[in-house]
């Protein structure tokens, strides 16, 4: 059975830090594309960022390049989200999701093969 398992969630001021984790369990990230989405209420869910482990390619959206990074270890089958310079506009649930054989350019643009269960962010003071 596939689990993707987020935490590192919560409250922070605008301008502050969180790092959230996704540790996956049932599948091997070495052939998948694995990120993050975001997903405000009334809004669609947005593809923020993933990372290909296997040869460290990143993609980031235009709405948190230069604030974000992602990185993964395929040892710890763990990929984490450090969010930097968070701003009220990064207020939303986020999802860890995990797509079969794609190059990180395109995530967004196929639906995941695999879900966490969420997590909320609010930057609030």
């Amino acid at each position: 059975q596939v689990q993707l398992v987020e935490s590192g969630g919560g409250l922070v001021q605008p301008g502050g830090s969180l790092r959230l984790s996704c540790e996956a369990s049932g599948i091997t990230l070495d052939y998948f594309a694995i990120g993050w989405f975001r997903q405000v209420p009334g809004k669609e869910r947005e593809g923020i960022s993933c990372i290909t482990i296997s040869d460290g390619v990143t993609y980031y959206a235009d709405s948190v390049k230069g604030r974000f990074t992602i990185s993964g270890d395929n040892a710890k089958n763990t990929v984490w989200l450090q969010m930097n310079s968070l701003e009220p506009e990064d207020t939303a649930v986020y999802y860890c999701a995990a797509v079969r054989f794609l190059i990180p350019r395109m995530w967004g643009r196929r639906p995941p093969d695999f879900w966490g269960q969420g997590i909320q962010v609010t930057v609030s003071s």
